[in-house]
This record gives C-alpha cells, structure tokens and sequence, in this order.
C-alpha cells in the first residue's frame, strides 16, 4: 500500500510537472474557415442558430442565423467587409438589403488580448485515445468592464468550442460552435448579392464591434 502511494504521488508530481511545462499559449484561429453556430441568453430573451463564414485574409465575415427575439421569430442575414468599411444586411425574401457603416477595426477568432488561462479539460473521454477533445479554457473582462466572459478553445488547431460572456441587458449570453470546415467552399458568400447594388449607405450607431465574439450576440 505504502509503495502504491509513492507511485501515486510520483505520478501526480510528473503530471504537475508536465502540465506547467506545457502551459498553453493565447493564440488564433485558423485565417479561413466556416462553421456553425447556436447563441442563447440567460433571460431567454434571444435563442439562435445559424452558420458563419470567416476571411481573415481579407477581413470578412458572413453571418445568417434565424430564432427568436422577444417570442418573435426572425431570420438575419449580414455581410460584414471590415476593409470597406460596410455592413450589409441581406433580406432574401423580398430582394432587399440595407446597407450600413461598419465603425470598426477587423477583430480575428482568437483568444482575447488579455485573457487569463483558465484550465484545460476534455471534452468526452481521456480513457483512450479519438474520444476526447483537449480543450483551453480562458477568461476576462468585457472591454466595457461591466461583466466577465470565458471563451474555450481546441487545444490542436485553436478553433473556437464556446463564449460565455456577461451582458447587462441579456444577462449571461451563451454561444456555441460546432461543425467547424476549413476554408471556404463558396467563396460567393463574401459577395453582396445583385440587388445590394444600389443600397445607400446609412448611419449605423451600432457599427462598432468590440471583438469577434459580439459579431453573435
């Protein structure tokens, strides 16, 4: 039994060990990616899903999601073109878009600048190897200080798995990630569609976007 505890704790100290030695690292996601998403708030104000593509090449993203907002269901589609500057909002059904001001610096998939290491889990099982997934876990201040957030990242590949985040409004607003694709297989969805042509552009006092992740909520 003696010998069984030493083995343990020698076993415990290597791990230790270990874990310190390889202390992850903030880092980005891939530069061209699409992906999946579902977004839900504490109040259940906002519940969502939709699908996302992302250019970091060249600074774009596409948004659509349908849910409910308030017990009303709606469908939003957005192109955000962080190099022009401009935002659009596509409405398929009735061949219309607006067009508005996008205020703001490009924001990559990353884990925040400041971001303080959490721990790491895995997602699944650890027992063997395939079933589990090595995840990061971060968290921070909300740049407008007025609650927390905690984002999670694969391990390998630095793909995002989940925020959480704090809102004064919505309370804690919850998005996932899923069925992450690398690269983009029509490149079409970076492109406005025809009827956007002659969208004027409009004042947008909600054109700012403070990071990535409030692209989602």
């Amino acid at each position: 039994m003696q010998a069984m505890f030493w083995i343990a704790v020698g076993a415990m100290c290597l791990a230790t060990g270990f874990s310190m030695a390889q202390k992850p690292q903030p880092c980005q996601a891939p530069p061209l990616y699409t992906g999946e998403v579902t977004v839900g708030t504490q109040n259940e104000q906002l519940w969502a899903v939709g699908k996302y593509a992302y250019d970091a090449f060249n600074q774009r993203i596409h948004l659509g999601e349908m849910g409910t907002f308030n017990n009303a269901s709606f469908t939003y589609n957005a192109l955000m073109l962080f190099q022009e500057g401009v935002m659009y909002e596509i409405y398929h059904h009735n061949k219309t878009c607006v067009k508005k001001a996008l205020q703001s610096d490009f924001h990559p998939m990353e884990v925040p600048k400041g971001a303080g290491f959490l721990n790491q889990v895995v997602l699944g099982t650890s027992s063997s190897s395939g079933p589990g997934l090595l995840v990061n876990n971060w968290w921070g201040d909300m740049p407008d200080k007025q609650g927390n957030y905690m984002v999670s990242f694969t391990e390998f590949g630095c793909l995002p798995v989940s925020t959480l985040s704090k809102t004064k409004n919505m309370g804690w607003v919850s998005v996932s990630y899923y069925n992450n694709v690398l690269g983009v297989e029509d490149p079409d969805v970076f492109i406005p569609p025809p009827f956007c042509k002659d969208a004027k552009l409009e004042a947008n006092e909600d054109g700012k976007v403070t990071d990535f992740f409030s692209l989602f909520h």
